[in-house]
């Protein structure tokens, strides 16, 4: 397909994963965060879903039909399903109080550190003999008794550690759906819980596609395709570094997998291994908070330098782990109980409102997530018939400079808000940028991000003349999900390009008087946009340590006024002919995906490459399984040097 020698355009053909409000691909979750502005029609399709998710009904093909069913219901229609299920579902989604399927919160395990003694007399106890230590203490007398135990008289004490049960000072956080199992999806043993995300979010992400992989993968060179995943706080479940490092303390054993399993690049990893079966590049870049668009940038750069064709990228984080929330909490990040109390006024606290961007608040709310998006240059997704969700056009990224605390705000962001704001008015115009265009803010719920953030929104929007500039912050339904955190913002505006619906900051019932908002529009409600719709959105970063990102992305709207001058009508005819077979695909299997069969892809030893079968020439590389060749005859970049 001929194209100009413009720079190719990062568009965005396919998205999924899964977070405390659901199912991203489809729109899912996006759906739930706006429940109570959808038709009836949406809203008992989008909880029927999430019923079927979270195992409260079972779906079954019936004579051209669907029907539901539970242990209490052996029929049941979809209007049967809302009336009988709708308060579970609503209870079960969103920031919720922490489940015991983790940890109880009122009664959390941990170990006291004890002295035992018997006063001036010796202390007398037994034990096995496989309970010994090692070596025994000078101080320990130790005979063998008939029974075989042993005997121990010791003069003085003995350090021992009690087990022993403590209130959690932070008891909620944005969870995957009550019910929903990720392990069940496909064969997870011992996969530590964030790798398990990041397997069905992105198999999620290249369903939702709507072609098969393995026609993706003819059209392009292997080394054209890419993958961008990581996460900030590696595996740190008892199958992963957790274990790892909690072994020796326990007595017990690491496992062989333990180690591995525990990196931070595995989510990238298993996606190579498992689901592409890739030769192409890789990368699992961190940036704490702003991870998500860190590994953007990357797949957005290596498109349009031509660098790859297709990109695979995301976050999977799963923190919701005792540990994990002692130290956010050491910190005072976290809205713990107490603090909300005392900022409520109230002895309960709703465990459903801990998280309020932008309102009065204490802390952020920790939450489990995994996103992924998949990424074509505009020729490949013309040639496939690739449906464009939107686009990324650009993502910077600056740090602070020098600071005072590694954790405090600094001015890199406002470079990067600016930057793209410039950015999107270099492609869609003042008029656009000023009246058609939001703001996905970081919004991480806490007294100094709402003053901050807000403060850069306010100065950025003066310079550019915008008034009334709109601001979401998903935080507030599904929690911080840290490296993932991005990736919740980006999968909600694709939700409001389809459905021209802004989610309101629900949690919070006024905007906190210290936020500056003069020429903000913060909404508490859904902000209808439909009569004129939002055609460009800033996702906004902010992660500690000052790694600052903001991206652009363009609404499908945008993206086709862009094709129309870059194709010619012919051109755009047969891709819309191509685009309506895809969109059947990707509508079958939104369908299968919400009756509960999401067809995890997990190609655990399958289709191994035989490396004797390689065939490398002085100009291409072929390798077997892969239709085209890796070129080899390179350029040399350095001609003018040479």
């Amino acid at each position: 397909m001929s194209q100009t020698s413009a720079a190719p355009l990062p568009v965005i053909v396919g998205f999924g994963g899964f977070s405390a409000a659901g199912r991203s691909s489809g729109h899912q979750s996006y759906r739930r965060m706006i429940l109570e502005s959808l038709e009836p029609q949406e809203r008992e399709k989008t909880i029927v879903a999430l019923a079927v998710m979270m195992g409260l009904v079972t779906a079954q093909e019936h004579e051209g039909g669907v029907i539901y069913s539970s242990p209490e219901h052996p029929q049941l229609t979809p209007a049967q399903v809302v009336e009988n299920f709708s308060a579970e579902v609503l209870d079960g989604t969103l920031v919720r109080r922490i489940e015991k399927t983790f940890f109880d919160v009122d009664a959390c395990h941990w170990q006291k550190n004890a002295e035992l003694s018997n006063g001036d007399a010796p202390l007398v106890f037994e034990l096995s003999r496989r309970d010994l230590p090692e070596p025994v203490p000078a101080s320990w007398q130790v005979e063998t008794l008939e029974s075989g135990r042993l005997r121990v008289t010791v003069a003085g004490a003995v350090s021992v550690k009690l087990d022993s049960y403590r209130d959690m000072p932070v008891k909620s956080a944005g969870q995957l759906p009550r019910g929903f199992d990720p392990a069940a999806l496909y064969n997870a043993h011992f996969h530590p819980r964030a790798l398990q995300l990041a397997v069905i979010g992105a198999s999620d992400a290249v369903r939702s596609i709507g072609i098969d992989w393995q026609v993706i993968s003819d059209t392009v060179r292997p080394d054209e395709v890419a993958v961008y995943a990581s996460n900030v706080m590696s595996q740190m479940d008892e199958n992963g570094f957790g274990g790892l490092l909690q072994s020796r303390l326990k007595g017990g054993r690491v496992s062989t997998k333990q180690c591995p399993l525990g990196l931070n690049s595995m989510p990238a990893d298993f996606i190579n291994a498992y689901i592409l079966g890739s030769v192409g590049h890789t990368g699992a870049i961190a940036g704490a908070c702003a991870s998500f668009l860190y590994n953007v940038r990357a797949a957005v750069e290596d498109i349009v330098a031509g660098r790859c064709r297709v990109a695979v990228v995301g976050n999977a984080e799963a923190p919701i782990l005792p540990e994990i929330i002692d130290g956010y909490a050491t910190m005072g990040a976290l809205a713990s109980e107490e603090k909300l109390k005392k900022l409520d006024e109230v002895e309960e606290v709703d465990p459903r409102r801990t998280s309020r961007p932008f309102g009065e608040n204490c802390g952020f709310t920790i939450a489990e997530s995994s996103q992924y998006i998949v990424l074509m240059d505009d020729a490949l997704a013309l040639e496939l018939g690739a449906d464009i969700h939107g686009a990324i056009s650009d993502v910077f990224i600056n740090a602070d400079g020098f600071k005072k605390s590694i954790s405090a705000p600094g001015p890199g962001n406002y470079v990067t808000m600016a930057k793209a704001v410039a950015a999107a008015r270099a492609i869609v115009g003042d008029e656009v940028v000023k009246h058609r265009s939001f703001i996905q803010a970081h919004g991480s719920s806490t007294p100094q991000n709402r003053v901050t953030e807000s403060h850069i929104f306010d100065r950025v929007a003066e310079v550019f003349g915008i008034e009334q500039w709109p601001v979401a912050a998903v935080k507030a339904y599904v929690g911080h999900s840290l490296a993932v955190a991005s990736g919740e913002q980006l999968v909600s505006t694709l939700g409001v390009f389809r459905y021209g619906v802004l989610p309101g900051i629900k949690t919070i019932d006024r905007v906190a008087s210290d936020v500056h908002a003069d020429r903000l529009q913060i909404p508490v409600t859904d902000l209808d946009r439909r009569e004129n719709p939002l055609e460009v959105a800033f996702l906004n970063s902010k992660g500690f340590g000052g790694n600052n990102a903001t991206a652009c992305v363009l609404a499908p709207t945008v993206v086709e006024r862009m094709l129309a001058r870059r194709y010619s009508g012919q051109q755009l005819a047969e891709y819309h002919a191509k685009r309506a077979r895809v969109r059947e695909q990707v509508e079958s299997y939104l369908q299968r995906a919400d009756q509960g069969q999401f067809d995890t892809i997990y190609q655990f030893g399958d289709r191994l490459i035989d490396e004797s079968a390689i065939r490398i020439e002085t100009d291409a590389f072929w390798m077997p399984g892969f239709e085209r060749p890796i070129a080899l005859d390179l350029p040399n970049r350095f001609k003018d040097m040479v």
